[in-house]
């Protein structure tokens, strides 16, 4: 959730109905529950991070980035989707409240701390690294043996959430080529450009310039989207023929689905079983293909190929950049 001009509306809510509050969905049971450690300012957080493991060899490594005031545990039924489709799927919590800076969302300069989520991705491969610490502890916990990592990446963000990936996607191209030739594509699901900072504009035009695939399903307007402010600078600033969809009877938690909870439902709207199935539909093609190198026809284009891929959810719009 992120509220353009109107953070100290969601701000309240949240203290009024309590911290505690947010995300309180139980994880998923295939998640593995561990701790992330992300340097940030003078100190190190140890952030909920949730792992989940598919049944055979993972075929990609997804990090699912859930929006403003959320947790891992509001995107846990995206996650499973994901992971009941081959993924490795990493889901962290990242704070939205901090005087150091160290927040999800641009509320200041976040952009020492999404630098070093950036660098948990460059360090992937090496065995004493924060992702591999996460990966091995948590499932020594719940007695799973530990996967490699694998080398392809996707990166899925929501709501305050895609900004977020944008970023480090962004910070991943401009200083380590290893890590970004591994990234195969984002999918940015009601995204919100912070009103603070410049975190969107510069992401995009940047990779606006690469052949990275990025995606995007939107919902309508509304002010838990920040009234559409992340879908129109996608549109403004990437100049490609196809960017994603629009569901125009969308809810901004269609992407939690049944991992919403009453605050998102109080604040954003109660998830749509139909809209949240095109969405995860849309989610796993797409993932799929960005690993895969390939594409799938019926969704991407044109409104009646898609139509027909999403029968049950009419009218969904397609979407173009500049």
């Amino acid at each position: 959730m992120n509220l353009r001009g109107s953070t100290l509306t969601v701000l309240a809510a949240v203290c009024a109905l309590g911290v505690g509050g947010i995300g309180p969905a139980a994880a998923a049971p295939s998640a593995l529950s561990g701790v992330v450690d992300i340097p940030c300012a003078a100190e190190t957080l140890h952030q909920s991070a949730d792992w989940y493991l598919p049944a055979g060899q993972p075929r990609g490594l997804v990090w699912v980035q859930h929006g403003f005031a959320r947790s891992n545990t509001n995107v846990a039924a995206l996650a499973q989707t994901l992971t009941d489709a081959g993924y490795l799927v990493f889901a962290p919590s990242l704070p939205f409240m901090n005087l150091a800076g160290c927040t999800l969302q641009n509320l200041g300069d976040n952009t020492p701390f999404l630098n070093q989520v950036a660098q948990l991705f460059t360090t992937a491969a090496d065995s004493t690294g924060p992702l591999q610490r996460s990966l091995a502890a948590a499932a020594a916990e719940s007695g799973r043996s530990v996967p490699a990592i694998p080398e392809e990446l996707v990166f899925v963000g929501h709501s305050a959430g895609a900004e977020a990936v944008e970023y480090v996607a962004h910070r991943l191209r401009t200083t380590s080529p290893a890590t970004w030739a591994r990234l195969r594509g984002l999918v940015l699901l009601d995204a919100v450009k912070s009103f603070l900072g410049n975190n969107t504009d510069r992401a995009l035009t940047d990779l606006d310039a690469t052949p990275l695939p990025i995606l995007t399903i939107a919902g309508p307007p509304s002010l838990c989207n920040s009234f559409a402010s992340g879908t129109t600078a996608l549109q403004t600033l990437l100049h490609r023929p196809f960017i994603g969809v629009r569901l125009p009877a969308g809810e901004h938690t269609d992407a939690e689905g049944t991992s919403s909870d009453g605050l998102g439902e109080l604040l954003c709207g109660v998830p749509q079983t139909l809209n949240v199935s095109a969405l995860q539909q849309l989610v796993t093609a797409w993932t799929t293909d960005f690993i895969d190198g390939t594409h799938t026809p019926g969704y991407y284009s044109d409104a009646t190929s898609i139509a027909d891929s999403l029968p049950a959810v009419p009218n969904v719009q397609p979407l173009h950049g500049a």
